[in-house]
């Protein structure tokens, strides 16, 4: 099969379109033709070497496709039929990530266990269903199962255009909560007030925590989605609310930002930490998109033989939506 492997650290050049051999279906696994990866910017966290895998690696956490095969002891599945994968995968309290800690889903062909897939909604394409797993997941668990958002309620959004981001937007829209969303783009903020949010602020050029605060009458968000680390934290505590609750999932800014520990104790404050999802975070995310409550945005698609080209434009951080390889029959 035709596939994309880094063999060394280090920037897109490193990513070499090649060709590997077919893997096969264990017991218990299903082989997928895969017709669509997405991309997700723990891909250039592996590929950077943060952290540093076993080589060769492929790459891609997303993927959605058709069975081609199934593995002894496996049904529930036909040849032909339409999947997406769920990347997490549950090993009793710890998670593992397709991409990461195995093989990803930059190639033709995938083996993966059947447990790991769902039929693909015929209103999703293969691109849409490659474009929201990871994200979704990993914003359903930081919104519902960790700060168990409420109807009515207001979140801080950093960064709206990135793949988390958009999916915790959906999601809040989804769920009848209300949303403060940022970005240094004009045009980003400006798509945003099209799909709906009820306030889009400069994090560049104006002052969030008051616009935070003139939205919500002075209260604060309920909720601060952080995913930015040292250029938002001081400001995502200042913007929270009194018993608000922050939650973080990454820091592609910095891992080591100022505390100001005292916000904590005044506002009585909740930092919840939050990585991936269980299966349960899945379904719930993949529930509202099926009932189309939530929607999946897709920036662009490149062939798969170009995935540095794609890795280019995911690290220029110039996208809304997700950034997809499309793979051939």
């Amino acid at each position: 099969m035709k596939a994309v492997r880094m063999h060394e650290d280090g920037g897109p050049e490193v990513l070499r379109y090649e060709d590997v051999a077919d893997p096969e279906p264990g017991a218990g696994e299903v082989l997928v033709a895969l017709r669509a990866a997405g991309l997700n910017h723990l891909d250039v966290w592996v590929r950077r070497g943060l952290p540093s895998v076993p080589k060769p690696r492929i790459l891609g956490a997303d993927g959605a496709g058709v069975v081609a095969a199934m593995g002894a002891g496996t049904d529930g599945f036909a040849a032909g039929d339409r999947v997406v994968l769920n990347p997490g995968i549950v090993h009793g309290d710890r998670v593992t990530v397709v991409g990461e800690h195995t093989d990803g889903t930059y190639c033709e062909l995938k083996a993966i266990p059947a447990g790991q897939l769902y039929p693909l909604a015929e209103s999703l394409s293969f691109e849409e269903g490659a474009a929201f797993p990871l994200v979704f997941e990993t914003a359903y668990r930081m919104l519902v199962t960790k700060a168990s958002l409420s109807e009515g309620e207001w979140v801080l959004i950093w960064g709206i255009g990135g793949g988390v981001a958009l999916a915790a937007f959906e999601l809040c829209r989804a769920l009848g909560a209300h949303t403060i969303v940022t970005s240094s783009s004009a045009e980003k903020l400006e798509r945003a007030r099209e799909l709906g949010a009820d306030v889009a602020v400069s994090h560049a050029d104006d002052d969030v925590v008051q616009a935070v605060k003139d939205a919500t009458g002075g209260r604060g968000a309920d909720v601060v989605v952080e995913t930015v680390g040292e250029a938002t934290w001081e400001r995502s505590l200042a913007a929270a609310a009194q018993e608000g609750r922050v939650v973080v999932c990454g820091a592609t800014s910095g891992h080591s930002p100022p505390a100001r520990l005292y916000r904590l104790w005044w506002k009585q404050l909740v930092i919840y930490g939050s990585t991936m999802g269980m299966p349960s975070d899945f379904e719930g995310a993949y529930e509202l998109i099926r009932a189309g409550r939530a929607r999946v945005h897709v920036d662009s698609v490149f062939p798969l033989a170009e995935a540095a080209k794609a890795h280019e434009l995911l690290e220029s951080g110039g996208q809304f939506g997700k950034v997809i390889l499309r793979i051939p029959e």
